[in-house]
């Protein structure tokens, strides 16, 4: 039995979540809360499994409740948040402090509880198996040092605020507005033979935000994402990403080319695949071709593109459900790239690292708070 509860303002939701819940039979409601602070008290008094949390409520809002609840009392957390822009803000926000998942809100408001309630349910399920984890705060970013025969320019490494979980009570600012002080990253040339790929799922956003905050703003090289996530959802991570990162992050741009210091974000809904072009650069080509394994960007696409690489190509494989990128993998192997993969107690869900591990495709298995080192050892190899 997966013991529920529910925080949302609104009476309505709270009635219909309750419902829909009750009528599982491997769901019990143990109770509902209508603001932050009532869900902390509720969290702490009745242990759930998991914990469905709005963003916007009085008190206490959603995101502030969620710091304080991983800092003190950590459980599976699936947030319930509006389509919006500043919706969409706000959930990326949420995964980075450690929500398991999120459901978004159709125009801003649920009226229509069936068109996502197998989806409310399936990631509830889901999440109560998953591993409740403390926000990861990003440590100082891994150094780039080439071997002496290597020429590459080299970025200043700028100083900027990588910390990233709240002060406990403290309201959290969602879109910070740059320092006109703060150094703009500049863009190198692509001159770097080298090319890093990365595929993650569940848990990815607060993965992505340990690794990616850590790699050197002089990385030699380009790095290509694949984050199952839906359309909006992706430019809100990499502009976060972006303004917590030493290394550029962006949303991936059909035709763009691969730029050294610079990671590219597949957006939501469209396949990301790698294409070689005159003069020994890359470049990204984004399809709506139909879903593989039920996925729109697929790691496995991005990964099939990439085997053509071979040597020059480090591949990463981290938390997620299921297998995708398991089958690309196999190819990359094949072509002679480098492959890395998140271990089992790193992981939120311990799915496509674990296929790549069973399949035997994996050069080197890492706890996720080392996998940025390996990265940058695999690069300068």
């Amino acid at each position: 039995m997966i013991r529920v509860l529910i925080a949302d303002d609104s009476a309505f939701m709270r009635k219909v979540l309750s419902d829909l819940f009750k009528g599982q039979s491997d769901f019990e409601v143990v109770g509902t809360a209508v603001n932050g602070q009532d869900t902390i008290e509720k969290v702490k008094k009745f242990q759930p499994d998991v914990l469905t949390l709005d963003v916007v409520m009085p008190v206490m809002d959603g995101l502030e409740a969620l710091a304080i609840i991983m800092e003190q009392c950590p459980l599976p957390v699936v947030m319930v948040s509006s389509a919006t822009q500043k919706g969409t803000n706000e959930t990326i926000r949420a995964l980075a402090l450690g929500a398991v998942d999120f459901v978004s809100k159709a125009g801003g408001a649920i009226s229509k509880i069936d068109t996502i309630k197998d989806e409310i349910l399936a990631k509830c399920r889901l999440a109560a198996k998953t591993h409740a984890k403390k926000n990861i705060a990003a440590a100082k970013p891994v150094a780039y040092s080439p071997k002496p025969t290597f020429n590459e320019p080299v970025t200043r490494r700028v100083e900027i605020r990588r910390r990233t979980g709240l002060v406990l009570g403290q309201k959290p600012t969602i879109n910070r507005v740059p320092s006109t002080t703060e150094p703009v990253k500049k863009v190198l040339p692509a001159t770097g033979k080298k090319i890093v790929a990365i595929g993650t799922s569940t848990g990815g956003p607060q993965a992505l935000q340990a690794v990616i905050t850590r790699l050197p703003g002089n990385l030699p090289c380009g790095v290509v994402v694949v984050q199952h996530m839906p359309a909006g959802f992706t430019k809100s991570l990499a502009e976060r990403l972006n303004s917590i990162s030493e290394i550029g992050v962006k949303e991936a741009e059909n035709d763009e080319i691969i730029r050294p210091g610079q990671v590219y974000i597949a957006p939501g809904n469209y396949h990301l695949r790698i294409a070689p072009i005159a003069g020994g650069e890359r470049k990204i080509v984004l399809s709506q071709e139909p879903p593989v394994g039920n996925h729109r960007p697929a790691v496995n696409v991005m990964f099939d593109s990439a085997a053509q690489f071979g040597k020059d190509l480090v591949s990463v494989i981290m938390t997620g459900m299921g297998c995708d990128g398991c089958e690309g993998m196999k190819k990359i192997k094949a072509t002679g790239g480098y492959s890395i993969a998140q271990d089992e107690g790193s992981c939120v869900v311990y799915g496509m690292p674990k296929a790549v591990v069973d399949a035997g495709l994996a050069d080197e298995i890492r706890p996720l708070n080392k996998i940025a080192e390996a990265i940058v050892e695999a690069v300068r190899r």
